[in-house]
């Protein structure tokens, strides 16, 4: 397997990550907010990596696939990729805190299945049989070629075993590096190696005891940053070499999921906030459930909501979706775009300004857009958590 270095760089953001790890475990989250930041954060996760790949899906677009809704401009094809690395993901978390878990080729080859969508056609769930090569996105040209198909399944073992190996014993922020670089450089199959190396990874943080989905999720941030995430696999080389010292990539690895966490855990406590005061507005001021707080963060935020996407966040019927999203609109809180089952609901600027007065924030900006209006409440909750 490969080589690598601790750098004193390393250790700090190991450092940094365990304390967040630690921070972040004694905060209880209210149910709600739980399953919501949940959702969140597997919907701009699953975008990322399958965007990444090529897959031309918004952050919105996933959220609602995911939900049971059906965007009409995100072709079929897409559709079922992008419910395949949700079922991806799903899987390690199921499998990750099996007490008779072990690393092995099959485990690898099924993961690799459900990112597929389990696609015959796509490869799912089987090695490569012909050589492959990577080429460079500006010009097409050759920059990697990885070893012969007939060394893949040798190889995938020598991971599996060395995975296993060093769990427990390797920080689980730079196993989940190794494991990552490791599928990379074999590049086992035809299609999808860099979101099975993606799942991987978080299935490495999971069993190393970060569990909450804030570490769970690093393929947002290479999503955003995705000159750095190739440039970091240069020290592969052009060609196979098991002997390849990957420390940067390593150093890289670690400093993202570093930069990650923080990022998330201030927005985290900000959405969290922002929510709460929804509940409030959704229980005291309009008498409603506290379900529709789903509806009316997504309209803060300006996204869509359509009934079926409600009904598959919410657990509810058809009608009580009807009547909850047309008690909604008549509060002024959201207005209706279209009819029939094309109808959609967004946020109005009433609701903006109810999540100011609840909060006690302050009046928007009267003159601004309500993007603007959005990103002022958002910062001056992010300002007052600053502060305290």
């Amino acid at each position: 397997m490969y080589s690598w270095n601790m750098t004193p760089e390393m250790e700090a953001d190991l450092a940094r990550i365990e304390g967040l790890r630690r921070l972040l475990d004694r905060g209880t989250l209210p149910r709600r907010w739980a399953g919501r930041l949940r959702r969140e954060l597997e919907a701009a996760s699953t975008a990322a990596s399958t965007s990444m790949e090529g897959v031309p899906v918004t952050v919105d677009e996933v959220r609602r696939i995911l939900a049971g809704d059906r965007p009409a401009e995100v072709a079929e094809s897409d559709q079922r990729l992008v419910a395949g690395y949700r079922d991806a993901m799903s899987y390690v978390l199921r499998r990750a805190d099996d007490p008779g878990f072990t690393w092995q080729a099959e485990l690898i080859l099924g993961i690799h299945d459900r990112v597929m969508g389990g696609s015959y056609a796509l490869g799912a769930g089987r090695f490569r049989t012909g050589e492959v090569f990577l080429a460079a996105p500006s010009d097409g040209g050759r920059v990697y070629t990885p070893p012969a198909a007939e060394s893949v399944p040798r190889l995938i073992d020598e991971l599996a075993r060395f995975a296993e190996h060093e769990s427990g014993g390797t920080a689980a922020p730079v196993l989940a590096a190794l494991v990552h670089v490791g599928i990379a450089g074999i590049h086992p199959f035809s299609d999808g190696n860099g979101r099975t190396a993606r799942v991987l990874s978080s299935l490495v943080m999971y069993r190393g005891a970060y569990t909450r989905p804030e570490f769970t999720s690093l393929e947002e941030w290479w999503g955003s940053h995705r000159t750095e995430y190739y440039a970091a696999f240069a020290c592969l080389g052009d060609a196979w070499d098991p002997k390849a010292d990957v420390t940067p990539f390593v150093a890289a690895h670690v400093s993202a999921q570093r930069l990650q966490v923080d990022a998330l855990s201030l927005r985290e406590a900000a959405e969290r906030e922002l929510w709460t005061l929804l509940e409030d507005i959704a229980t005291e001021d309009l008498g409603m459930p506290v379900r529709v707080a789903d509806v009316l963060y997504d309209a803060f935020f300006g996204r869509e909501v359509t009934n079926r996407y409600y009904r598959g966040i919410a657990d509810v019927s058809v009608a009580t979706a009807t009547n909850d999203l047309a008690r909604l609109e008549a509060s002024g809180l959201i207005r209706a775009k279209g009819a029939g089952r094309s109808r959609s609901y967004t946020g109005a600027a009433a609701l903006v300004e109810a999540v100011a007065r609840t909060g006690s924030l302050g009046e928007p900006p009267a003159s601004s857009p309500e993007d603007a209006k959005r990103a002022w409440v958002v910062a001056r909750l992010t300002e007052s958590l600053r502060a305290g």
